[in-house]
């Protein structure tokens, strides 16, 4: 009988990952995965890993599988913790949910697994693993979209590997969300009716600047307001010798300084604060919202425009350095000068764009059809083929 550790993080997806795997004859586990100690910064209502460790014991006793806690905080610290503070000083918004699978949930809990004599792991995933038989008898795994589309969460596992996938079991990816809580609920699961979890992995809900200023003082500076007919905006495109120089022509995010607009406001730190985004500026009198459209964390400016259409929030074109470009499936990675047609996402839940991609000798160009807004730096692009996730990488 093959051994199956289940993440069991206390929500509805992974209680149901587990029961299908026991009515599937697999010998489950049910280990959860407590990564979190410092409460100061939850919302206060939601003290996230008691209750769901408590739900996710309830769930095994329910099940008839053994149960423990392992306590990850210190390499979730590490991994996660000090990379988000790391991003945010640089003035760059990591993704920590895709890092966290990578880092913890198919690296850490994985070995931890193996070392407990498991033959996979198995994660509530809305996403689903494909094998190719290979004429020399290896065999080449994929990453495919989850069939419910408003649940597909193939973006947060971007960042796997081969030899991950090879381990690895998605048991839900054929369900969807109401399928899954229905099968809970004939079930009497203590989960079936148990809301999503949201905010950071594994610590909940944070207020993010209060999070952030544990390690990021605040220092105060301008928040600069760019009007949408700056002459950045009006210049033409220059003439290129090479499809590679238009490209980073493209790339290139645009430079402002202060004299480009005006001062309308204080800030605590251009370090809080993402592209795209519109809460926490506190400016109020203009006619639509005013979008963050570039930090400068040297200077500590905020450069905003104002509303969703503003031309400072749209790039047609994203840089990946080589040393951050990831292949799902290597077998498919692009040789230098070569292309790709894909469909490709800057963020989790956005609809699938049109994309080309290029490759270079120092990384690899993703140049879509329609321009994007809040292309972001540190943020995660991925690009499929069809149904399935084929790459990702780290937008600079």
């Amino acid at each position: 009988m093959k051994k199956v550790v289940v993440g069991l993080s206390g929500g509805v997806d992974s209680s149901v990952t587990a029961y299908l795997l026991k009515e599937q004859g697999y010998d489950v586990i049910g280990l959860f995965m407590k990564n979190w100690h410092d409460d100061s910064v939850t919302i206060s209502e939601e003290c996230p890993w008691l209750e769901d460790s408590n739900d996710a014991l309830i769930v095994a006793e329910k099940l008839g599988i053994p149960f423990q806690t392992v306590d990850l905080s210190v390499e979730y610290k590490e991994r996660i913790v000090d990379y988000m503070f790391n991003e945010y000083e640089r003035g760059r918004t990591p993704n920590p949910d895709v890092l966290c699978n990578r880092e913890i949930k198919f690296d850490v809990f994985l070995k931890i697994a193996l070392q407990l004599g498991a033959d996979y792991v198995a994660t509530g995933h809305y996403c689903r693993k494909g094998i190719i038989e290979n004429e020399d008898g290896t065999k080449t795994y994929q990453l495919l979209a989850g069939v419910d589309n408003n649940k597909d969460q193939s973006y947060f596992l971007c960042q796997l590997s081969q030899d991950q996938l090879a381990k690895t079991l998605f048991p839900i990816g054929e369900l969807t969300k109401p399928e899954v809580r229905q099968i809970a609920s004939d079930n009497n699961l203590i989960t079936a009716d148990k809301k999503d979890s949201q905010g950071l992995c594994f610590i909940g809900k944070v207020h993010l600047p209060e999070f952030l200023q544990q390690k990021l003082k605040p220092k105060k500076g301008v928040i600069v307001e760019v009007p949408d007919d700056a002459d950045q905006y009006n210049h033409g495109i220059p003439s290129f010798n090479s499809k590679k120089e238009e490209l980073a022509f493209q790339a290139e995010k645009p430079s402002y300084s202060v004299a480009d607009g005006k001062v309308v406001g204080e800030h605590q730190g251009a370090h809080y604060f993402t592209i795209g985004q519109r809460k926490g500026l506190n400016v109020g009198g203009t006619k639509e919202p005013l979008f963050v459209i570039e930090t400068d964390v040297d200077a500590n400016v905020i450069f905003t425009g104002q509303g969703k259409s503003h031309p400072g929030l749209y790039r047609s074109t994203l840089f990946v350095k080589a040393d951050e470009l990831h292949w799902v499936r290597p077998d498919l990675a692009l040789k230098v000068d070569e292309t790709m047609e894909v469909m490709a996402r800057i963020r989790y839940r956005q609809p699938l764009q049109q994309a080309t991609l290029y490759k270079t000798d120092n990384g690899q160009y993703v140049d879509f059809k329609d321009k994007q807004s809040a292309i972001t730096e540190g943020q995660f692009v991925a690009w499929y083929i069809k149904d399935e996730l084929v790459g990702s990488g780290v937008i600079s």
